[in-house]
């Protein structure tokens, strides 16, 4: 049998680090490099970025996004990228950031986590904010095909904060609400229902203990482009730095196809050095 998403990442840590790069192939990252502002242009960004990564990182976060802004080709390129990934070795983590209710959901998450899915993927970011039992059902799913999500709890955009810090019912915030109901699925290290929290965000601010995501995967963008330091990891999350994803994209894409296997190389380090201290 397969092993969870969970054990998989666990794998992947032990293997290939705590490094994840995102594949997000932007009209401003494919001008940089170069490149056309096409379905071809984001397939050969990916295919350089995955290249250039093999064997020396294990994690890809391809922002669904940047190929849904061509069409149907640009979703044709998403699978044939998603594929190649796959035999590559990598875990892929789709940022979709999926949310809806009922047969709706049911039709998101039959796409992405189904056995028989198009868009072959470990796992997916999904939006609790239509109420986080409205994704019970795309939970059994995923633990039921091996397959893990991220529920959006404290992100890293300011605009967030608002609304993830309100205090809703039982005189918790939304942000700890989610993390709650995440942390719950995961009855052992490393569970498959995870969150995304940014690089920068003190989740003690939300209410948020670090002993209950203890068992919770944490998937963290922020890093590089958007002003967190690498070298920093184990100073920001602390104990629960085992369970990082740390997510870096365009401090890595940088301005041009040349050195990316250096800037690859560079940001390991840096990780490894930050988790060390």
């Amino acid at each position: 049998m397969v092993n969870s998403f969970g054990q998989r990442l666990l794998e992947t840590f032990v293997k290939r680090g705590q490094l994840c790069i995102g594949l997000d192939p932007s009209s401003d990252q494919l001008q940089k490099w170069g490149l056309p502002f096409s379905e071809s242009g984001a397939e050969e960004f990916c295919n350089q970025i995955m290249g250039e990564s093999e064997g020396n990182v294990g994690i890809l976060k391809p922002q669904v996004a940047f190929f849904e802004q061509f069409g149907s080709k640009g979703f044709a390129v998403l699978e044939r990228v998603l594929n190649r990934a796959k035999g590559m070795g990598y875990l892929v983590i789709a940022d979709a950031k999926r949310g809806d209710i009922g047969t709706t959901m049911a039709g998101y998450a039959s796409g992405w986590l189904s056995s028989t899915a198009p868009f072959v993927v470990d796992a997916l970011t999904v939006s609790p904010y239509l109420g986080a039992k409205s994704l019970e059902d795309t939970i059994l799913l995923a633990q039921e095909n091996r397959k893990g999500l991220f529920l959006l709890a404290a992100t890293s955009n300011s605009e967030a904060k608002g609304l993830q810090s309100s205090i809703g019912i039982g005189g918790r915030s939304v942000a700890k609400s989610i993390s709650s109901f995440a942390a719950e699925h995961n009855e052992s290290h490393l569970g498959s229902i995870g969150v995304v929290v940014g690089a920068k965000i003190k989740i003690e601010e939300f209410g948020i203990a670090k002993q209950e995501l203890e068992n919770t995967p944490i998937l963290t963008p922020g890093f590089g482009a958007q002003g967190a330091r690498l070298a920093d990891g184990k100073r920001l999350f602390g104990e629960l730095s085992k369970n990082v994803i740390f997510n870096v994209s365009r401090a890595i894409a940088g301005d041009s196809p040349s050195g990316l296997q250096d800037r690859v190389l560079s940001a390991k380090r840096e990780l490894e050095i930050g988790l060390s201290n």
